[in-house]
């Protein structure tokens, strides 16, 4: 299977794990991404049953609302039941990496409140340390030269992402050849870096279920 054949699998397995639990008053928080889009796509076939999404970023809410699905606004909302977004990379906690997409602080804001936060990637995602894929860090503008310093100064490798401003009109810095083997000490220690909005390191509020797309087909793995 080509790897759009796995995230389509995923996407489609995500949609029939929160199936059986939508109510009138079932909130979906959706995530932001290639495989958040299809898991998107999948939802519009259950439309009429869905009332409520909040969205982690305005590319989502403006695709969930092309497919006639209502989006709402995460303080006007009383909880979200499931959040289902993908991850750049995922360890066998369920500790991921995010942010590929520039959402990485309103992802992490919809998990931090979701009762469920369901991951859905394929298994090239799945590595056993985080850290090849360069850890995204949202960074007020006026800190980035020295997010950037205090960045080196734990290991990491800064790069600015050119081009990009997040939703929340911040900056992103890649930290390159990071090898992250305590993701919880290392989010919290990031996070307290002065002007650091937050960082793609999804440790203290980790997946609670994992779909992963395989060529043996999509397994569930569950924080234990």
């Amino acid at each position: 299977m080509t790897q759009d054949e796995l995230k389509q699998a995923v996407a489609t397995a995500a949609l029939d794990y929160i199936r059986p639990y939508l109510e009138d008053n079932t909130v979906l928080g959706i995530g932001t991404g290639s495989t958040a889009n299809l898991f998107i796509d999948n939802l519009a076939e259950l439309r009429g049953q869905v009332n409520a999404t909040v969205a982690s970023s305005d590319a989502s809410a403006e695709r969930l609302r092309q497919h006639g699905i209502p989006v709402y606004e995460l303080s006007t909302v009383n909880q979200v039941d499931f959040y289902i977004d993908g991850a750049d990379e995922a360890n066998d906690s369920l500790q991921l990496i995010k942010g590929g997409g520039a959402a990485l602080t309103r992802e992490k804001i919809v998990a931090a409140v979701a009762r469920t936060f369901i991951c859905i990637a394929d298994e090239s995602k799945l590595v056993h340390t985080l850290g090849e894929f360069p850890l995204p860090v949202e960074v007020i503008p006026m800190a980035r030269s020295y997010v950037a310093r205090e960045l080196v100064k734990l290991g990491g490798d800064p790069v600015y992402r050119e081009g990009v401003v997040t939703d929340n009109g911040n900056v992103i810095l890649d930290v390159h050849n990071f090898s992250i083997p305590q993701p919880l000490a290392m989010e919290a220690k990031i996070n307290n870096i002065a002007g650091v909005v937050s960082n793609g390191l999804f440790a203290l509020r980790p997946a609670d279920v994992l779909l992963l797309g395989t060529a043996e087909g999509v397994k569930t793995l569950r924080l234990a």
